[in-house]
Order: C-alpha cells, then sequence, then structure tokens
C-alpha cells in the first residue's frame, strides 16, 4: 500500500494513523509513505489528482486505488486485497475512529475559521448561493463592502455538522472574523440595518491574515514561477486549468503547480492576498501575472 501525501494536507496526517495500525494487523503488507510533490512524475504515473491518495499493489501490479481521507474504504480495500485474522478488527475500528475523530476535525475547522479574517460559512458560493439566507448575507457584506472568504457547507458533511457544534449555533450561514463568530442571518442583517457590519468586519486585528499571508509569501518565494491551479499540471481538474497548463508547456517555461483544491485556507487566502477572485492564478517572482484570459492573451501575442 503506496500513501501519496503532503505536508500541508491534514486528512493526510489523519490517515497515517489508520495505516499504522493496518499494518500491525497485516504484518506482511509493505506499506509507505510518498510525498506526491516531491516525485511528480511517480505521482503522475498513478493518476494521483488530490491527496491523500492510496495505491494498492499485489505481485508488483496495481489492483486498486482510494482518493480521499476515506478511512473505511482504505480498510475494506486492504481487508479485500490482503486478508488477515479477525481478531484485529476491533483495534482497526479504534484507528479509524481516530483517524475521522473530533481532535482532527477540529484542528481542520480552526484552519478553515482563521483561513481569512472574514469568512462566511454558507450553503452554495458567493456567486452562486444555493438558499435565500446565505443569499441575503453575502448581498449585505456586499453592499457594506467587505472582502470576505467563503466556505460551502453542502460539499463537507463533516464541516457542517461540526462547525454547529464547536459555534453552538443549530443554522447556515454563519459569519466569522478573526476567528470569532459573529453570527447567522438575522444577527448580521440587524448589524447591516443599524450600519454596525462594516464596522464589526472593518475592526479585525488580521491576527489571522498575517500568519497566512506569510504562508502565501513563503509559497511565491519558493519558486520563480508558480501555478496555483484546481488539480495538478498532469492532471488538471477544470478547463481553464488545463488551458493554463498546455499554454505554459507550449512555451518550454519551467514552472511548479499548486494544488487548490487540497487546502482550503490557501485557495481562500490567494483570492484576497493578490485581490483576484478566480482560479488558476500565474506568479513571476512572487508577482502576480494574471488568470486564464491573461495568460492566454500573453500567449497568444507570443509575450507569455
Amino acid at each position: 500500500i503506496v500513501h501519496f501525501w503532503a505536508p500541508w494536507c491534514e486528512p493526510c496526517a489523519a490517515m497515517d494513523v489508520l495505516l499504522e495500525t493496518l499494518a500491525k494487523r497485516h504484518p506482511d503488507v509493505a506499506i509507505a509513505r510518498c510525498d506526491a510533490e516531491a516525485v511528480e512524475a511517480v505521482a503522475a504515473r498513478e493518476n494521483v489528482s488530490a491527496v491523500p491518495f492510496f495505491v494498492f499493489a499485489r505481485d508488483g501490479r496495481r489492483v486498486d486505488a482510494v482518493e480521499g481521507a476515506d478511512a473505511a474504504t482504505v480498510t475494506n480495500k486492504t481487508r479485500q486485497y490482503f486478508p488477515a485474522n479477525a481478531n484485529a478488527t476491533t483495534t482497526t475500528n479504534a484507528a479509524m475512529a481516530k483517524a475521522s475523530g473530533t481532535t482532527d476535525l477540529k484542528t481542520r475547522l480552526k484552519s478553515l475559521i482563521e483561513s481569512q479574517p472574514v469568512v462566511l460559512f454558507m450553503k452554495g458560493h458567493p456567486e452562486e448561493p444555493k438558499c435565500g439566507f446565505s443569499r441575503k448575507v453575502v448581498d449585505a457584506l456586499a453592499a457594506a463592502n467587505v472582502k470576505f472568504g467563503s466556505f460551502n457547507i453542502l460539499a463537507d458533511e463533516e464541516v457542517r455538522q461540526g462547525l454547529k457544534e464547536h459555534a453552538d449555533w443549530p443554522t447556515y450561514p454563519m459569519l466569522f472574523v478573526d476567528g470569532e463568530f459573529v453570527g447567522g442571518c438575522d444577527i448580521v442583517l440587524e448589524m447591516a440595518e443599524a450600519g454596525e457590519l462594516a464596522e464589526a468586519c472593518a475592526a479585525s486585528n488580521g491576527k489571522v491574515k498575517n500568519a497566512l499571508d506569510e504562508r502565501i509569501k513563503s509559497m511565491l518565494g519558493a519558486q520563480d514561477v508558480i501555478l496555483f491551479m484546481k488539480g495538478s499540471r498532469e492532471a488538471p481538474r477544470c478547463g481553464f486549468s488545463a488551458k493554463v497548463v498546455s499554454a505554459l508547456n507550449a512555451t518550454g517555461v519551467d514552472y511548479e503547480t499548486f494544488d487548490i483544491l487540497g487546502d482550503e485556507p490557501i485557495r481562500q487566502g490567494l483570492k484576497a492576498y493578490s485581490n483576484w477572485p478566480t482560479y488558476p492564478q500565474l506568479y513571476y517572482k512572487s508577482e502576480l501575472i494574471g488568470g486564464c484570459d491573461i495568460i492566454l492573451e500573453l500567449a497568444e501575442s507570443g509575450e507569455l
């Protein structure tokens, strides 16, 4: 079993706990970890498009794969391809619980809440809200000229339920400023009506933003040319990213990529950092060149 991981991906660390126990239950099975970003050629060969990613092999031949932090599926696949004594089931179940347990969820929630100074957990996206309450809050924030990040709770049931308990608030949307819960739809609209919403969001002292900005600066400074995209160079996850990769490849320029689908704080934080709302984003020596349209125009004119 080969675990393709990345140091910035928290679910990878959680899945390592499970693999440690599976290794004890299946002592004859070799379990290895592989930094997907350090060995891009190998990751591309195995069609790794997101981490964590698990490849199962027998007799030197790949037989299956699992994408994502799916502890149950990884365990079931391990049992399927590498049968072991049933008396270890209890231990494995305990590891599964730990892998997806409360501690890891709290860490993830903290990361999301602090991904930007102002974060709205909502149904859908600001460009396409999926409920009337979320739409009203988005409109209120826009009217107050508040820059904010967002998270679509419809796409992640674990976060959706966990945040209710974390904030002790039963409904969505939820607005957070500087890591602190402000309120839901009614409270936000009351603040907007009273003229207090912009002030409350502007009062953010930036402690969250500073840490994220430093991380972004470090990433931008590590490479002369870096493309923040959906997916990888070998396996783009959207048409715009695929077009930009093709344009860059045609130039022969040496560049690195970063998959923003695997890191929500960076995905949201970079939008605010560069004041650019969409992906992909191309940077040269820490400066934003532009998104898909600009890059394709540069390529067409021979300036890329």
